[in-house]
């Protein structure tokens, strides 16, 4: 360079900027050098020569207005963000904007700049001026009083307000628009982003704080000002950007409705001036939603409380709509012209959010709270498919009706789903395991870098090492940089913007290719991602990328409405469903109060004259309940509004629908199905629980478009999933039994599962007749026995009726599901039971075995209860302790009603000893119930004392639910002519066989107090409902069966001579068989039911390769 030799001067002779050292902020310098825009908060820049003698002058040209201060420094001087040229003292600075010099102080210096004039400007709202705006320059001091808060919010905002206060759609007010058009031109951008944030936060404020009143108008007030603003294309675009001032987790205030605390508060008294509350309930004590015998006046009632909650249901609709405008225009993908289109700065912003109410949820005050979760939800659905239906109509797509998500988008990486557990377990182990269904069924090659793999056969070294490296540079220039590079320089821009998006784009083939082309892809960060990366363009099929052949090739809606719609249902799955099982607290309250005040009506109906101190608390009591009730009704119907209204329950229906089309889609993949996450299962399993149990009485799931249809899929999925080898996570597994076992509990769901295809129906009865070791076989067991409640012996009860007899007027019962066997199943169970001869011994071993095992655990319990119960030091039982023996209870009996089952339904199992293990099988049930029998029905026995007792937590405890179960099971083997005889003998010769049992069990003992014959809890549980043994062709059918046990001759095995000839193991039977190699012996009983679960010796642990015969030999 050209050094100047003048006299007074040092530098370069071209006096260009220092873009090397001497600056401070972020600053965009020109090419040239001659040019600066500065990009923060007093950035601050030097030029490359210093001047130390004579009079020297420079001239800069200002391109934009605002506070600026020109200057001259010394080399030592440092500036920061906080001050620059004339803020220190070895610096000295000119303020046209202020007409100021600066020295550290400040003093009036020159004459005033006029850098933009303007005439007069006149706008009119309905013919009549209402603002005016003179000369620009009045800005320069209106502009900074626009950035504090107080007055933002006491005089902007209050003005603004007034220019809507015309009412009339928004669009009709463009003066809101022209005032942000000028904001925009005459402020700078830093003053009109302040004034812009100020404005929103007290938006914010003001509809979160404002009280509740019959209109709704604050909150309506509002939401249109927010809506004005939001129409400004520049003004939204940055609301968006800013990460403080209109994140989803702020935002998401302005699309809840608050529910008010106090009735009065809000004005609904004189919304709903008439209250109602049901009076009349079914059997079950559930609300009627049409009585037949409703009076006139609760008719009359009803309906004026009916006209009043639309009228609160049509004022809550329209801040709901201008709630959805607002989220329309966040979701606007058309506003390009100013850079990133609004929709997908929205987009990268709400999973952000999702992302940290994901990572958080052990964290509340993090969390977006679930009441404002819920309406959220609910206005995003609405928008989501408005944009959807317009979309569809353009492109010619199909319709939001049949929305759904790809599964491409599970396994491709253009969607982060955080750490949420995958069906297959860990993302990172699916990508291992799958790599090669990636490569053959998607195209699709995981990026090594990503896997941490050593090594892949499939990718050649320099894909590797280009992989390895492409994404991290990206990484590190996208976050160096606040703006795209590209704005300001053109050739590093397109290749910043290539390093970005190389790792997951398709490019462009240059000619035909006989078969897709495999791409390499990794999983983007949010901010990292552009629009090219979510819809696609020129081959690269955006988040759709990778579909496999099993997926339809259709045209699909903007991609980006697919991700919200993910993001939809993780939201549901988040917190949503927690907060509308909630909120049905209140209809809870109505119901019982309204109970508790039909009750105490009943009862001054029947209090005698006489007694006027009762009819006084009485009518206390009723009044009490009365004004609760009035209070309760008014809340509910603002809750049934906001909540579970109509609409709102076609919403939850819509995402039940999404999510089973969904799952059914990633099903056809495969293997890739393993790559889904865990919530779509969890979110159709809960969708379908809402809409059965939380939206009732008030509507009603019947009345939703195809119910039926729904049911049948939803049933569909449960049936295949469930044991699903693909779906490896213990909580899904569990939830999906559990949501299979209420789903055979209810007629209509029961006969949605009659309605899948035949063979979906017997390979969910294989699965769940597969062996009950080596899984959580207690699910698939009550699920077995509800498709036997109602055919069993005496087992049609809704009430247990052992408790019905002690307490026949105790509305707080534990109440049952009305039974609703399925014939149809029962069939395919006999079916396989009766072919596969293997599976049905396996079975039925593995039952036998945990009924040994839940029973034996029942007993020792009970001596544990009971001993604790007898120590006068302790006079209390352990509540964890009761409960699990009533459960170990529960289980022992819910076991006896399977194997009941399988011998009604299939004799053969036990009694045709031409099949393997038939005679085992038949002595294990002897041994089994004969044990049950004698701990049961002994005299004053250790079951006796502590069932007497009457502990809290064990009212299911009782003789009558274990002993019609054993009964049941008695009366099928013994009724068959042809076999009663080996059935009875193989009883007889149990050595556990006591004669007294069978004695108790007919009520011919002496004592009958344990009995339940004919006399016994007939006629409590024929109140009930139920058969058990209240009809007498019960009673009939199971006295002859079970009695003739008690009038056999005695058992027909002779006795052994001597011990040495009986089994070294049960002592009970002669030797019969000897084990090969070791010649061991012992009797077959034993031997046989040995080696269904062990293949070693009793006595050597020598393996056991084969079992004769064996007969003593005669002396």
């Amino acid at each position: 360079q050209l050094v100047d030799q003048t006299e007074g001067r040092l530098g370069p002779q071209p006096v260009v900027l220092d873009h090397t050292s001497g600056f401070e902020g972020l600053l965009f310098v020109d090419d040239d050098l001659l040019g600066v825009i500065g990009h923060s908060n007093f950035s601050s820049i030097r030029a490359t020569t210093c001047v130390y003698k004579g009079k020297w002058a420079y001239e800069v040209l200002i391109s934009s207005q605002g506070l600026m201060q020109i200057g001259w420094c010394t080399l030592s001087c440092r500036f920061n963000q906080e001050e620059g040229v004339g803020d220190t003292p070895d610096s000295y600075a000119y303020d046209g904007n202020r007409v100021r010099k600066w020295n550290v102080t400040t003093t009036n210096y020159g004459k005033e700049e006029r850098l933009l004039e303007r005439d007069c400007a006149l706008w009119k709202l309905h013919g009549e001026p209402t603002v005016l705006i003179t000369l620009a320059h009045i800005f320069n001091h209106f502009a900074p009083l626009m950035c504090k808060v107080y007055l933002v919010e006491d005089v902007l905002m209050n003005f603004l307000l007034g220019i809507l206060e015309g009412g009339g759609s928004v669009d009709e007010h463009p003066l809101i628009q022209q005032l942000l058009d000028l904001f925009w031109l005459l402020m700078e951008d830093y003053e009109v982003n302040e004034c812009l944030k100020q404005l929103m936060m007290s938006l914010l404020r003001a509809y979160r704080f404002s009280p509740i009143i019959p209109d709704l108008g604050f909150q309506i007030h509002y939401l249109r000002l927010t809506t004005a603003i939001l129409r400004h294309e520049k003004s939204r675009k940055y609301l968006l950007n800013n990460e403080l001032t209109f994140d989803v987790l702020r935002s998401v205030v302005f699309f809840y409705i608050k529910t008010p605390l106090r009735v009065k508060e809000a004005g609904l008294e004189e919304l709903i001036p008439t209250t109602w509350w049901p009076t009349h309930f079914d059997k079950e004590g559930k609300d009627e939603r049409e009585p037949k015998d409703e009076s006139a006046d609760e008719r009359l009632r009803r309906r004026a409380y009916e006209r009043g909650c639309q009228r609160l249901k049509k004022r809550i609709e329209v801040v709901e709509e201008l709630q959805v405008q607002i989220l329309r225009l966040l979701l606007n993908n058309k506003d390009k012209t100013t850079g990133e289109a609004s929709r997908y700065i929205f987009l990268n912003k709400f999973r952000k959010f999702l992302q940290e109410n994901a990572s958080n949820r052990g964290h509340p005050t993090a969390l977006c709270p679930p009441e404002y979760m819920v309406c959220f939800l609910h206005r995003l659905i609405t928008a989501v498919r408005s944009c959807w239906e317009e979309s569809s109509r353009k492109t010619g797509g199909f319709s939001s009706e049949d929305a759904y998500v790809p599964p491409q988008l599970f396994y491709n990486g253009k969607v982060d789903y955080f750490d949420l557990q995958r069906l297959g377990g860990l993302l990172s182990h699916l990508k291992k395991t799958l790599k090669d269904d990636l490569a053959g069924k998607a195209n699709i090659i995981i990026d090594p870098a990503e896997i941490q793999a050593t090594s892949m056969d499939d990718l050649d070294e320099d894909e590797e090492s280009g992989a390895a490296q492409r994404p991290f540079g990206a990484a590190a220039m996208g976050g160096a940089l606040a703006r795209p590079s590209w704005l300001s320089s053109p050739t590093l821009g397109r290749a910043n913007r290539f390093l970005s998006t190389a790792a997951v784009s398709l490019m462009t083939p240059r000619r035909p290719l006989t078969q897709p082309e495999k791409v390499k892809v990794r999983t983007l960060a949010v901010e990292q991602r552009t629009e090219e990366d979510i819809e696609g363009s020129h081959g690269n099929d955006g988040l759709l990328l990778g579909r496999p052949l099993e997926e339809p090739d259709q045209v699909v809606a903007d991609k980006s409405l697919l991700e919200i719609v993910d993001g939809i249902v993780m939201m549901y799955n988040l917190s949503v469903h927690q907060q509308l099982g909630k909120m049905v607290v209140v209809s809870d309250d109505v119901h019982e109060y309204a109970v508790a005040l039909k009750d105490t009506e009943e009862k001054i109906a029947r209090c005698p004259a006489r007694r006027a101190d009762i009819l006084d608390e009485l009518q206390k009591s009723q009044k009490v309940f009365a004004e609760k009730l009035n209070h309760l009704s008014r809340r509910l119907a603002w809750i049934n509004a906001t909540i579970y209204s109509k609409e709102k329950m076609m919403d939850v229906y819509w995402l039940l629908c999404v999510c089973i089309r969904t799952i059914e889609h990633a099903d056809n993949t495969g293997s890739l199905f393993a790559f889904a996450p865990e919530l779509y299962l969890n979110v159709a399993m809960n969708a379908y629980s809402a809409l059965k149990n939380y939206f009732s009485p008030a509507n009603s799931m019947e009345e939703l478009p195809g119910y039926e249809e729904t049911l049948t899929q939803l049933a569909a999925i449960l049936a295949k999933h469930f044991a699903d080898p693909r779906i490896v996570g213990t909580d899904i597994k569990d939830s999906l039994m559990q949501a299979l076992a209420s789903y055979v509990c209810y007629p209509q769901s029961l006969r949605a599962v009659e309605r899948i295809p035949e063979e979906q129906r017997v390979a969910m009865m294989r699965n769940l007749l597969a062996p009950y070791e080596q899984r959580p076989w207690a699910q698939t067991n009550w699920i077995l026995v509800r498709l036997w409640r109602g055919c069993g012996f005496g087992y049609r009860y809704t009430r247990l009726p052992h408790l019905l007899k002690t307490k026949p007027e105790d509305a707080n019962l534990p109440s049952l599901q009305k039974p609703c066997p399925s014939l149809l199943l029962q069939r395919h169970m006999a079916e396989l039971l009766s072919l596969d001869k293997d599976m049905a011994a396996s079975f039925l071993n593995s039952v036998l075995n945990q009924l040994n095992w839940a029973f034996s655990e029942f007993i020792g319990m009970i001596q544990e209860i009971q001993q604790a119960a007898e120590r006068p030091e302790r006079n209390f039982v352990d509540t964890r302790q009761l409960k699990v023996c009533a459960t170990c209870f529960d289980l022992s009996v819910s076991l006896l009603r399977v194997l009941e089952m399988t011998v009604t339904l299939v004799p053969e199992i036990f009694l045709d000893w031409s099949r393997p293990s038939a005679e085992l099988l038949l002595r294990r049930l002897a041994q089994l119930l004969n044990q049950v029998l004698n701990r049961v029905t002994a005299e004053k026995n250790l079951f006796d004392r502590v069932v007497n007792l009457r502990l809290p937590g064990l009212e299911s405890v009782d003789h009558y639910p274990i002993l019609v179960a054993v009964t049941g099971i008695l009366v099928r083997i013994l009724v068959d002519g042809d076999r009663v005889s080996r059935a009875s003998s193989v009883l007889l010769s149990d050595p556990c066989f006591q004669l007294h049992s069978i004695q108790h069990l007919l009520g011919e003992a002496g004592d009958s107090s344990g009995s339940f014959g004919p006399s016994g809890p007939s006629g409590s549980s024929g109140s009930s409902g139920s058969s058990g043994f209240s009809g007498s062709s019960a009673a009939i059918a199971a006295r002859p069966a079970v009695g003739s046990l008690g009038s056999s001759v005695a058992p027909p095995i002779s006795t052994p001579t001597s011990e040495e000839d009986l089994c070294p193991i049960c002592y009970a039977h002669s030797i019969s068989a000897i084990f090969k190699p070791c010649s061991h012996k012992s009797c077959k009983a034993c031997i046989n039911q040995h080696l269904m679960n062990n293949k070693d010796c009793f006595f050597c642990k020598a393996t056991i390769t084969g079992v004769e015969d064996y007969s003593k030999p005669t002396s």
